[in-house]
């Protein structure tokens, strides 16, 4: 009796070993875990991500270290985690230039942006808005299209860069409001930014994390928001919507994902660490003080929004011939 006892419980155990991902599982993490974020340090998403990090790592019982890999709009540090392996100790943090635009204007993409990944969590969404010169006529959305109208071959716009969230923002706006204005690439925020506040373009797309401080300080003035709600850190900025073009909706987000493959009892242990970090009260605080508004949202959803804006971004880079450079 006690020796077929032993030989069921022998039995059992090596079936459960056997299982693919179970003994992974069962004492993941047992090492730091690399979290890549696409972006040089000191912006908005390399601050996102060693908020994130930090918070992870608690709660994961394993440092998280975030990596740089900024270059090619993201595609270097998405390269690299789509080719890490399967272990769930390589993660991105993506955007969607990533996953739904760098695919609607590359044609030769090093990775596909839902099967060379797995989908972990949504995490935040970073609002936009057209923003203009002090010495630019008008305060609305309204007085700039009828300038733009009047006289299009003077408006110019800046954005920090080719195929990046604010070109594709930029490029919705001129259809949905029908006027003309010259795309003038920069190679980040703070380029795009200064060449605004110089004069060299009379308007700009950008974030509100980059734009609210020179708006504050009143170097440059806010004309509309594309969020379709207003910003935290700009309550009395207008979305576009507000200004007259009702249903308009652009804006950056963020979201988790690991390489495509993942044992799913490691996803199940990530996607409840990230859904935990993100009800937390205090963590929630310290997005919007950045900036940034929580949205949560598991793998599944996030596989669900990539599928759903994937045709959406490849139409307004075809309609506007946005391709990367």
């Amino acid at each position: 009796m006690l020796r077929s006892r032993f030989v069921s419980t022998l039995v059992a155990s090596t079936c459960l070993l056997a299982l693919p991902g179970i003994g992974l599982a069962q004492t993941y993490p047992e090492r730091p875990i690399k979290l890549v974020v696409p972006f040089a340090p000191g912006g908005a998403t390399d601050i996102l991500g060693r908020l994130l990090a930090t918070a992870l790592g608690e709660r994961l019982g394993q440092p998280m270290v975030v990596e740089n890999r900024p270059g090619a709009g993201t595609v270097v540090a998405a390269s690299m985690v789509a080719k890490a392996p399967a272990d769930g100790y390589t993660l991105l943090l993506g955007s969607n230039t990533t996953l739904t635009m760098n695919p609607a204007i590359r044609s030769s993409l090093p990775y596909d942006p839902v099967k060379s990944f797995t989908p972990l969590a949504l995490v935040a969404d970073m609002g936009l808005l057209l923003v203009a010169n002090n010495d630019t006529p008008g305060k609305t959305l309204k007085d700039i299209v009828a300038q733009a109208k009047a006289a299009p071959e003077k408006f110019s716009y800046g954005s920090y860069g080719t195929g990046s969230s604010v070109h594709f923002g930029a490029e919705m706006l001129k259809t949905t409001v029908g006027f003309q204005m010259m795309h003038v690439p920069f190679s980040g925020s703070s380029p795009s930014l200064t060449a605004l506040m110089g004069g060299q373009v009379p308007l700009a797309v950008d974030t509100v994390v980059a734009s609210t401080p020179l708006i504050k300080a009143g170097k440059i003035k806010p004309i509309a928001v594309l969020s379709p709600q207003r910003l935290h850190l700009l309550p009395d900025v207008p979305t576009v919507a507000e200004s007259g073009y009702p249903g308009f909706d652009m804006g950056s987000w963020f979201a988790f994902v690991g390489p495509a493959g993942l044992p799913a009892a490691v996803q199940k242990k990530l996607e409840k660490a990230l859904a935990d970090t993100m009800a937390s009260p205090d963590f929630k605080k310290k997005m919007v003080d950045l900036g940034l508004t929580p949205i949560g949202g598991n793998g599944e959803a996030l596989r669900m929004r990539i599928e759903r804006e994937l045709p959406l971004m490849r139409a307004v880079a075809a309609r506007a011939s946005i391709q990367a450079d």
